[in-house]
């Protein structure tokens, strides 16, 4: 029987174009392998250009532990990376490892993957038609994004004690009789963490050495080449302390640069945030955030139930 390399060789991993990712999504596969072979050429001079016109912005704009975390990671500049080799560069620093995925992650499993130094990793790279925006996360903006700043031991540390936020979520509606209201307070919870996580980890900014200085440690940032710049230079942008009640109740939209940033002064204090938030959690004031501008999904809502149901 043939494999999925030889079966799907030659028809790359372009996001929304990769028959074996399409099939993996067919027979409900999460968790999948990076087949190497299947990136095309295209594919690889996709990941040149993208790494090569970022490098000047990192270096002027992004925060140093980022950068530190280019270093210790060593991306080739001119392929797409073998998650094995990131993994074997990271993993020593702070247990975490990035994990191949076929796409979406419902928010249980996303968070719990977190709470095990475990990175849900998109493996299918952008058409290089399209280099600045896509809607979908892709292995660039999870690699390039994302893992450097994995490989901080106070970041990675916040990022598994916010992912363990999602089993408390599911202890909180457990054993609620009234379905109704579990799902809505599940929503209401989900909702105020997708937007800590949004404003923070994609997002966020934190202030520089100098006075006034601004850099940038959010992946949707990092990841972007016009957004990057604008983020920490743009009049047109908002930037602010970051301040939990205001972030967690607070819309955001996907397809246009942000207007409203918020500034952490370090990693340690953005894990005292989350210590905050949990405790927010547990006394009921995340039940009746601000709703969302779109409900949460149902496949994020189930995720959650079924984790609440397991003893």
């Amino acid at each position: 029987m043939a494999s999925s390399q030889q079966l799907f060789a030659g028809m790359g991993l372009t996001t929304t174009k990769a028959p074996y990712i399409e099939q993996a999504v067919a027979a409900g596969t999460m968790y999948i392998e990076q087949p190497y072979e299947l990136y095309s050429t295209d594919n690889h001079q996709t990941w040149q250009r993208l790494y090569a016109r970022m490098q000047e912005r990192w270096y002027r704009h992004a925060n140093r532990r980022f950068l530190d975390g280019l270093d210790t990671l060593c991306f080739e500049a001119t392929r797409v990376p073998k998650l094995e080799e990131v993994n074997r560069f990271m993993a020593p620093r702070t247990g975490f490892r990035a994990k191949a995925v076929s796409g979406f992650v419902p928010a249980f499993d996303f968070f719990d993957c977190l709470s095990r130094r475990e990175f849900p990793t998109t493996i299918t790279i952008r058409d290089g038609a399209s280099l600045d925006y896509l809607p979908e996360p892709d292995i660039f903006h999870d690699i390039a994004g994302h893992v450097p700043m994995h490989t901080d031991p106070a970041f990675a540390d916040t990022l598994v004690r916010f992912g363990a936020c999602a089993h408390l979520a599911a202890d909180m509606v457990r054993g609620m009789t009234d379905r109704a209201e579990q799902r809505r307070r599940l929503s209401s919870i989900q909702n105020a963490l997708q937007r800590f996580f949004w404003f923070t980890v994609e997002f966020g900014l934190m202030r520089g050495m100098k006075p006034d200085e601004v850099t940038v440690y959010g992946s949707g940032l990092l990841s972007s080449y016009g957004e990057l710049a604008h983020s920490v230079s743009s009049d047109a942008v908002q930037r602010y302390p970051l301040q939990l009640a205001w972030v967690i109740n607070q819309h955001f939209e996907i397809d246009h640069y942000q207007p409203l940033l918020f500034i952490v002064d370090d990693f340690e204090q953005l894990y005292e945030h989350v210590g905050v938030l949990e405790t927010w959690m547990k006394n009921g004031k995340l039940d009746n955030v601000t709703p969302g501008w779109r409900d949460m999904s149902e496949a994020d809502v189930e995720s959650f139930l079924q984790a609440s149901e397991r003893a």
